[in-house]
């Protein structure tokens, strides 16, 4: 009985070839003979239909016959249930694994390097983190050396060819297994996939691209920015040699304001005002983050009815910005003169 390659894989017969490889790549990792658990039949099976699916020629003659006759299986001398197991080992000699066994062989290419990611805190003002700003903080970290701009050689000399990848900037590798011959590539640490090397080192940094110093760090802090929030500064990270610096987060710490508290795009804040305002209205002066304004009382307000005052809250959009919001508490007095209780004494009569 022909096998289904496609079952085996746990595809569809439209699968695109990079659906065929990441479905290869998955089960490869979980039955590798090299790892807990693995098995080597089932693994075996899983290289067979890769082998036949990812060859368009291949794939054709096996979605046409159910069978391949241009090696790699079928045929006479074939192995268990009509495959044949040299013909499948030849056709792996020219395929580069590096990028699908990577775990399994070690080796395999390496990722561009990178530097490490540092953080730093900074704390602001109640209005700065309003508003927005832009600090300049101070920082000591890893950075390219100032002398010969990273590259570790002594300026002006030039660079020679690499002696350990012979100019390529890779090293090609390639193994036997079970498979066959297996390929894999991998960046020459001696040069750092450039191909090149200074000729003479950096007297600065003794060849390695990077000094540790103190710099200076601007920071532009958007208007509205939250308690915790982080703020990501791409490149501004510790720097390697050959590779790309990392990041610099900057944690925010926003100082407790004695009036104001922010909600989404509105601040707020609670006044105080007296009992005799509450009933026959007043106008109050308040200290905002814009300067000095006047809020009317109407009368008869509720204590914890809400007062708004628009356009003086957080900067959300060019030319808009959230409002004010003013939560009324009413003072009551802690003594009456007799005259005032006399008032409030008719007034009670009155059902007031």
């Amino acid at each position: 009985m022909a096998k289904d390659y496609y079952e085996t894989l746990g595809i569809a017969k439209t699968a695109s070839k990079d659906e065929i490889k990441k479905a290869f790549h998955k089960l490869a990792h979980k039955y590798h003979p090299d790892k807990k658990g693995g098995d080597v039949a089932k693994f075996k099976e899983l290289s067979e239909a890769y082998s036949i699916l990812s060859d368009d020629k291949k794939r054709a003659e096996y979605d046409s016959y159910g069978r391949v006759f241009s090696g790699g299986g079928g045929g006479q001398g074939s192995g268990p249930e009509g495959f044949d197991f040299s013909g499948f080992q030849q056709g792996f000699e020219n395929i580069d694994f590096g990028d699908i066994f990577s775990d399994f062989f070690g080796g395999a290419r390496e990722r561009v390097r990178r530097g490490r990611d540092i953080s730093i805190d900074l704390e602001l003002t109640f209005a700065e983190s309003i508003f927005g700003t832009e600090r300049k903080v101070l920082i000591t970290k890893t950075s390219s050396c100032m002398a010969c701009g990273g590259s570790g050689g002594k300026p002006g000399v030039g660079t020679k060819t690499c002696e350990t990848c012979n100019g390529k900037g890779q090293i090609r590798e390639s193994r036997k297994s079970f498979l066959g011959t297996v390929s894999t590539t991998r960046v020459c640490e001696t040069c750092r996939g450039s191909g090149k090397i200074p000729k003479d080192k950096c007297a600065n940094c003794h060849g390695v691209g990077v000094e540790r110093r103190e710099e200076e760090i601007t920071i532009a802090v958007p208007a509205g920015i939250e308690n915790g929030e982080m703020i990501r500064l791409s490149g501004m990270g510790e720097a390697v040699q050959g590779g790309a610096p990392g990041d610099l987060y900057v944690k925010i710490h926003i100082k407790r304001h004695q009036t104001f508290h922010k909600e989404g795009n509105n601040i707020v804040m609670d006044l105080n005002i007296k009992l005799s305002d509450a009933l026959l209205g007043s106008e109050y002066k308040i200290a905002t983050l814009d300067g000095e304004i006047s809020v009317k009382i109407p009368e008869g307000v509720a204590f914890g009815e809400v007062l708004r005052v628009r356009g003086k809250g957080v900067p959300f959009e060019k030319g808009k910005r959230g409002d004010i919001l003013i939560r009324i508490n009413i003072t009551l007095p802690a003594k009456l003169s007799k005259h005032a209780r006399e008032l409030f004494e008719q007034a009670k009569k009155e059902g007031i």
